[in-house]
């Protein structure tokens, strides 16, 4: 298949915060170079920069929380405010631990908990103005729409990325609008594709980027966008909580943010390393709404989207290596988030800041080799992205005995530079703490086919209506984006040994199990067009049988005010 090939200086695989702010930084010190060269009468230096991202537009795909510590941004862009960053101050701090019907405030907040001069946004508008900045300044070409489905390689060297081909049928033949993917072909290649990234996945198999490091821990978030009644007044709100609707054995908990006098985001976190194989994070999410704290905020509001996605939490002790001949790894695929401060976006953008100047001296001298790539992660720990990170190096670790220990380790890591009870330099995936059906239950198995709760319609809802809140797209004739390489496994195995947790712990309704209509029992169905890119079951699958790739011309949910 003969494919077009596009040459660049420098690859940005992804359009969040980490690979925005490094192209616009790379944007902008080649910029000054030419500046200070064109003053001294030298010849400029030209770097074609490109940035491809799966979503059909920028911010289409962006979602967090989100409460963004504003250090990296002020370093980018000194007069954000004036510049119009959608913004909202914090104005109030609360965390609080509930009970089915009750709240008990905490008389102090936490330390890292504390967002005073901190920011709620909403991360699709962030990266949406971070994107209108690079336009105005010039340099690089957004590519949105172009997901990358394969690295380049020559020998184990980094080139490029190849995207994927549009216009295939799902029996994989082509169809009359087929076009075949293009060939990027770059100097050096940085990916930033968010968590459990496809193309950093496959390339951390290959040249084993884990190797010696902590299996990457994560946890899935649920969100909803409200709006509420104006004298709710949530402008400003944070406000965390612990305990209902989870057990105190499994990790997580619930956020309300207040983006505006009249925008909610309301959302519950939980750890990808319970052991409840029927465990529903989406069920639980619409339990956490009935609690009266909740719901008294949601009344006489209306849910205007809907979203989920992987957080990486193993920490310090989990990043793989983050520089390879011909490439770097920034942001949320590097595993660089603080878990215990709930905020990972000023780590994402620093990181991309400092990829583009070591891309910058590289490109400069033309060593783009290894050896040289090496000095971002020297730069990285020289910067405040490590220092934080191995400040809570044992946070998500801590609480593998549950909520109490955890939050006693948490305590003693303030106090013990990071240590905690004891340092976790080894710890399990998380789809291997989940336990079988029987050894989790015993012999008094659940009832997996009744329905869990009914859902009203007005604050609680089923998947497939929060799916509709997502605006998740997909094309129908299209090949699969979600692979199982044993679907037999999921008939027989699976469902003896877990009751076919995928059906539970996807929060969009994509894997069904069925009636085979072959006497064979059920089978399992992918809803592929339900899914809203969590990357949940390419994580929690306890077989690790299922790989996610991006899907066919931007398709997917449009989180653009998420």
């Amino acid at each position: 298949m003969r494919r077009e090939i596009l040459e660049v200086d420098a690859l940005f695989v992804g359009a969040g915060p980490a690979c925005l702010a490094g192209a616009y930084h790379l944007a902008r010190l080649q910029k000054r170079h030419n500046e200070i060269a064109a003053s001294r009468g030298e010849p400029p230096l030209e770097i074609s920069i490109a940035l491809i991202e799966k979503g059909a537009e920028i911010g289409s795909h962006a979602f967090s929380g989100a409460v963004l510590d504003p250090v990296a941004l002020q370093e980018l862009v000194p007069d954000f405010l004036a510049r119009g960053a959608p913004l909202q101050p914090v104005l109030t701090d609360q965390v609080s631990f509930l009970t089915r019907t009750r709240r008990i405030g905490l008389p102090l907040i936490p330390p890292p908990l504390q967002n005073h001069g901190n920011y709620i946004i909403s991360l699709g508008r962030l990266v949406r103005w971070l994107a209108d900045l690079i336009e105005q300044q010039g340099g690089v070409d957004l590519l949105p729409g172009f997901g990358g489905r394969e690295v380049l390689y020559e020998g184990n060297r980094v080139v490029g990325v190849r995207t994927g081909d549009k216009g295939i049928d799902r029996h994989g033949q082509p169809k009359g609008s087929f076009e075949p993917g293009i060939d990027i072909r770059a100097k050096v290649t940085v990916f930033g594709e968010g968590p459990r990234g496809t193309l950093v996945k496959a390339m951390t198999q290959r040249l084993r980027l884990d190797e010696g490091r902590n299996p990457q821990v994560y946890s899935t978030g649920v969100k909803e966008l409200w709006s509420v009644p104006r004298e709710a007044g949530v402008a400003g709100l944070v406000h965390h909580t612990l305990g209902y609707p989870l057990d105190l054995k499994t990790f997580g908990g619930g956020f309300l943010y207040g983006l505006s006098e009249d925008h909610l985001a309301v959302g519950l976190v939980i750890g990808l390393d319970y052991r409840n194989p029927t465990l529903d994070l989406h069920h639980e999410f619409q339990r956490f709404k009935q609690h009266p704290l909740v719901a008294g905020l949601l009344r006489g509001g209306k849910v205007l989207a809907y979203g989920a996605k992987a957080i990486p939490e193993g920490g310090y002790y989990a990043v793989p290596v983050l520089a390879v001949d011909g490439g770097l790894i920034v942001g949320d695929s590097g595993g660089l988030l603080n878990a215990m401060r709930l905020k990972g976006i000023h780590l994402a953008m620093k990181s991309g800041m400092l990829a583009a100047e070591t891309l910058f001296d590289a490109l400069r001298t033309g060593d783009t080799t290894a050896s040289s790539l090496e000095s971002y992660e020297k730069r990285l720990r020289g910067s405040y992205v490590f220092r934080e990170l191995h400040r809570v190096r044992n946070f998500h670790q801590g609480f593998e005995h549950g909520l109490w220990a955890g939050l006693l380790n948490s305590g003693l890591q303030m106090i013990t530079r990071g240590r905690g009870l004891r340092e976790c330099r080894s710890f399990p995936g998380g789809h291997e703490r989940m336990r079988k059906l029987r050894e989790y239950f015993g012999k008094a198995l659940p009832a997996l086919e009744e329905v869990r709760m009914r859902f009203d319609g007005v604050t609680t809802f089923d998947k497939l209506t929060d799916v509709y809140h997502s605006g998740t797209r997909h094309e129908e004739d299209q090949p699969p984006h979600l692979l199982v390489a044993d679907p037999d496994l999921c008939r027989t195995r699976c469902t003896e040994e877990y009751g076919n947790p995928c059906q539970h712990f996807c929060p969009a309704k994509v894997y069904e199990m069925v009636d085979g209509g072959d006497g064979k029992g059920k089978r399992l169905q992918i809803n592929a067009s339900n899914c809203v890119h969590c990357k949940t079951c390419d994580i929690m699958d306890p077989y690790q049988v299922i790989t996610w790739v991006p899907p066919e011309g931007g398709g997917g949910p449009r989180y653009l005010d998420l």
